[in-house]
């Protein structure tokens, strides 16, 4: 299942420049033809005039075909427009702001390269000159059995000789995308002697490229676009025709100049791995292709940040809470060692419905369900506060007179609509109820509920019941338990399913392939999945621990999977002193808890990990209120810590349901009382199945400081070249989370691992900071390296003599940035130290990528190319073909897919100076994978980064409490300087060197 990971992008233009690669189109909002208006009439009384259909799915439809009869102005003309609004409506949003900016490569050129550490190439220092990330060190690994494979990698030919002409285009008044590309598509229709018959690719904001040169360098031309409306006498279903519309022209003004020429010879150098290693990819050239490739999809489909969805690929689902499900497809050309290929993939994501604002609350907010019974009702502070968070920032039109504006949702107001006054133009002022009954004949319903606020900084109303959802809106809020459940099952395709999807679209109407740009620019698409070889690395030989039946094996199932029926983990603990809590629960879930307590430790004991039968205190008993009291709860922990002589190991905890106090009771175990803590559901202790007794038994064993597994052959062993017993390495992972989208305040929360035994490596402990909102790069990455270096000289008694340093959650614009800054900052971290001076090795871990497997095999007893609807196995490996032409990265699935398409990992080395082989940092990634603490099988990601990522997880779920206090004080409609960074809580020293994360 694939979510559109690149939502969160910020709105840009870009002038005279192309953008990155990636994220390189602004996130927006998209509107989209209303094909339902008919169910608007339900929510509404007949005689209010509601939008005809015809004139909105004209004024919001995609570009005008190339018959249309219009024709464009070439002198400046006044538009005859009547003026309708209200003197409180808002003026139209679909002028968006523009930010400049001058897109970063992640490798910048210089004339003086010259040698540095590990034979690569460093072009300066922090004063603004470049790394280059590493090389591939062979042509690729060798280990392992070869497999046939598929990946959803489109070959694209393209004349290196063909001259692609670049312009900058400025609109003005701004319109919005939708319009732009509207206004483009009539400059082509009317302008083709000055354009020299050219059909250009267009971006919708300031990027348009040509195949021709068109006559001039610098062009000023104008349009005027028809904005149908209707006869306000006309009640809405009664316009039939063309003839039954007056049309508003409005007026645009396009100035188009050369920007630059640009051809194919330097992309064609760099696949052909001609040229020097510091020269980065021609990215002008490149977005240029891109934006070619989307003009045909782009004027079809819904777009959101990489992704194109379109109700044509299966249509739309619900999936409760005013949320929709939509399915797409993602496309991004990548450079490659086969060539410029086209990655295409099957993508799902949330829309919001597009309904009244009045039913979508009664969908989307649990206490607004009979709303539409309750027409007296009104809202309390906290009910306020969640209908404003729920609306906020989703754009909605009106149905009380026509128009075809867009008006986002700034908050609502303070006073119900009944107590709400506005002064008109002559400053007198207006009851707004009194007005709707004046000016539209239309009394207000839910007088006693808030109206939108519609303007950043003044007063400007509408009432809710009048107001309809825009159409097209990705669904930015957190998705619901069950609404996530729904869109996982949309986008869970078997490989079978999956490659039919994306076949589909590169053959079909709404794809890459669809339009007529490919020829315009001499491009060529395959329709064919790229064919290649990968290897399948074999899993390791596992030890487990010494008081078991089985002490080694070798996991030989199919998905490489093993059980510890007979077995005990690597190294059991034992926990003598340890409580029970209970929150909420029926009388009877309660008198199953000493049944509980002893099967858990029966289970424990079969594991080789020792659990008292006996609580330190008899179970305490709670109701589910205390958790939404913090210090009573944290009142009740204490006094739970104080009966164990503040010498407890372990607090285990059964709620009734999931609670958003599960987040301040960690945050107060783990930094205030000073104990590790487990939970679980009452739900999960009806059954007491073996197999979540024995998942809760390896997670506890795992917080209190024991250990799963381990490798039976050491890592040293395995690839004796660069390792040794008696040289310790420390593995690190770092990953940073982010507030969700609509959140605008709250910090970000970095988190650094870094494992503490060797050569098991298998032990990690934590560091956690927040930092500024929404900055990736790690602020505090060289006080938390220095941190874990000094606790790894405590446990084994000297310094690491490697760091192998995996970075999760990095996008590829960012390689440079990051490799610049936080490769700096590790090495900073070990100048701490007297004359140390370690090998790094810097990777960048990718599972947010679109790049999918699927096995190929030939079979004469089926029809040809017979495709098989399995998943690739674990320990899949690929790094030829569909990988960097230059740098040193590849595709690992090391786990198995038991659910959808598996993922494979992308794994790309910025940075080595241990100079690795592709075979000796494969097995090593893969071997780690099945040291993975809380599973007994091989996990998707290497283990630091997924420790980094609970880790940071778990930073996120102290600062909840302080974020939702927070928010609310800076709720306003605008904020001065950017929010105060909340710093994390300190951790406790009973836990900070603990796994209590995972």
């Amino acid at each position: 299942m694939e979510e559109t990971e690149e939502s969160n992008g910020k709105e840009r233009s870009f002038r005279g420049r192309s953008s990155p690669q990636k994220n390189q189109y602004p996130y927006q909002h998209q509107l989209w033809q209303y094909s339902n208006q008919n169910q608007y009439h339900g929510y509404y009384p007949a005689l209010l005039p509601l939008p005809p259909p015809i004139p909105l799915q004209l004024a919001l439809a995609p570009p005008l075909p190339l018959s249309h009869s219009f024709r464009s102005k070439t002198r400046l003309q006044k538009p005859s427009c009547r003026q309708s609004n209200p003197p409180f409506a808002a003026s139209s949003e679909t002028q968006m702001p523009n930010v400049e900016i001058s897109p970063d490569g992640f490798q910048k050129k210089s004339t003086l390269p010259f040698e540095r550490e590990g034979g690569r190439k460093f072009i300066g220092g922090r004063t603004g000159q470049a790394l280059v990330a590493a090389r591939r060190p062979d042509s690729g690994g060798v280990e392992g059995p070869v497999i046939s494979l598929l990946a959803n990698h489109f070959l694209v030919q393209f004349d290196s000789s063909q001259r692609i002409f670049h312009y900058n285009v400025e609109i003005s008044p701004n319109p919005s995308k939708e319009i732009a590309r509207m206004i483009k598509q009539k400059l082509v229709e009317d302008n083709s002697v000055v354009l020299s018959g050219a059909i250009p690719a267009y971006d919708g904001r300031k990027n348009l490229y040509s195949s021709v040169e068109f006559q001039n360098d610098k062009l000023e031309l104008f349009v005027s676009l028809p904005i149908p409306t209707s006869k306000t006498t006309l009640p809405c279903g009664e316009v039939n025709g063309l003839e039954e519309r007056h049309q508003q022209l409005k007026l645009f003004r396009v100035n188009i100049k050369l920007v630059s020429k640009l051809d194919g010879k330097e992309l064609s150098s760099y696949l052909n791995k001609e040229g020097d290693d510091w020269v980065p990819i021609p990215q002008d050239f490149l977005h240029a292709l891109d934006v070619v490739l989307r003009e045909s999809p782009i004027e079809k489909c819904i777009p959101v940040g990489r992704s194109l969805y379109s109700s044509s690929m299966g249509g739309t689902q619900e999936i409760g809470g005013g949320a929709i499900g939509l399915r797409g497809f993602f496309q991004s050309l990548r450079p490659t060692q086969q060539g410029l290929a086209l990655n295409v993939d099957f993508s799902v994501t949330a829309f919001h419905e597009s309904i009244g604002v009045i039913p979508y609350l009664q969908k989307r907010v649990d206490f607004l369900r009979d709303l539409s019974h309750r027409k007296t009702r009104s809202l309390g502070g906290e009910e306020r506060k969640e209908v404003e968070k729920a609306l906020k920032n989703i754009r909605v039109f009106v149905c009380h007179r026509e128009t075809v504006q867009r008006y986002r949702v700034y908050g609502l107001t303070e006073e119900a609509t009944e107590n709400l006054w506005f002064a008109d133009r002559d400053g007198k002022n207006l009851r707004l109820v009194s007005y709707f009954k004046d000016h539209y004949n239309y009394d207000i319903q839910f007088r006693y509920l808030p109206c939108l606020q519609i303007s950043r900084s003044k007063p400007c109303y509408l009432p809710m019941e009048l107001c309809m959802i825009c159409e097209g809106q990705k669904f930015l809020g957190k998705l619901s338990d069950d609404q996530t459940a729904r869109i996982l099952k949309m986008g869970c395709q078997r490989p079978r399913e999956r490659k039919a999807i994306i076949d589909g679209v590169m053959n079909g109407p709404v794809g890459p392939t669809s339009g007529i740009q490919g020829r315009e620019f001499k491009l060529h698409v395959s329709r064919e999945m790229t064919r290649l070889n990968g290897r399948i690395l074999q899993p390791p030989k596992l030890k487990l621990g010494d008081g078991g039946l089985i002490r080694d094996l070798i996991p030989s199932r199919h998905d490489r999977q093993w059980n510890l029926l007979d077995s005990h983990v690597f190294e059991g603990t034992r926990i003598e002193r340890w409580a029970l809590i209970s929150f909420g629960g029926t009388l009877d879930q309660r008198s199953s808890i000493p049944k509980f307590i002893n099967q858990l430790s029966q289970r424990c004991e079969r594991l080789g990990i020792f659990l008292n039968k006996n609580t330190i205190i008899s179970p305490q008993f709670e109701p589910t209120q205390v958790l939404n009291n913090v210090s009573l709860l944290e009142s009740k922990l204490k006094r739970i810590q104080r009966a164990a002589s503040n010498n407890l190991q372990l607090l285990i905890c059964v709620m009734e349901r999931k609670h958003k106090g599960y987040a301040d009771l960690k945050r107060i175990a783990e930094t205030s009382v000073g104990v590790v803590s487990q939970c679980c559901l009452y739900q999960n202790l009806a059954k007491l199945s073996s197999q979540f007794l024995a998942n809760l038994a390896l997670k506890i064993n795992v917080k209190i400081g024991g250990c799963t597994v381990a490798l039976f052959n050491s890592l040293p062993s395995q690839i004796p070249r660069l390792l040794r017993i008696d040289e310790p390495v420390i593995f690190m992972g770092a990953d940073v989370t982010h507030p969700h989208p609509l959140d605008d305040v709250s910090p970000s929360v970095a988190a650094v691992v870094g494992s503490m035994n060797w050569p098991a490596a298998n032990k990690y402990i934590s560091r956690m900071r927040s930092q500024t909102h929404r900055q990736e790069i790690i602020q505090d990455l060289g006080e938390m390296v220095r941190e874990l270096l000094d606790d790894f000289y405590k446990e084994l008694h000297k310094l690491p003599t490697r760091i192998i340093f995996f970075r999760d959650g990095v996008s590829e614009t960012q390689f440079y940035k990051v490799l610049q800054e936080e490769l700096q900052s590790i090495k900073q971290a070990c100048s701490r130290f007297p004359n140390y001076k370690p090998p790094i090795t810097f990777a960048v871990v990718q599972k947010r990528h679109h790049t999918r497997l699927f096995p190929f095999k030939l079979d004469p007893s089926f029809a040809p190319n017979q495709f098989f609807n399995e998943n690739i196995p674990p320990g899949t490996v690929v790094d030829t073909v569909i990988t960097h032409p230059k740098e040193f990265d590849f595709y690992l699935c090391s786990h198995w897919g038991v659910k959808g398409t598996s993922r494979p990992t992308h794994y790309h080395v910025l940075w080595d100076e241990s100079h690795f082989t592709s075979d000796e940092l494969q097995k090593l990634v893969y071997n780690l994978c099945y040291t993975y603490v809380r599973c007994t099988k091989p996990v998707s990601l290497v283990p630091p980064a997924y420790y980094a990522h609970l880790a940071a997880y778990r930073g996120r779920l102290y600062l909840e409490r302080s974020e939702s206090v927070y928010t609310r004080s800076a709720s306003t409609f605008s904020r001065a300087g950017p929010p105060k960074t909340t710093p994390l809580p300190k951790l406790s020293e009973n836990v900070k060197n603990l796994m209590f994360y995972c």
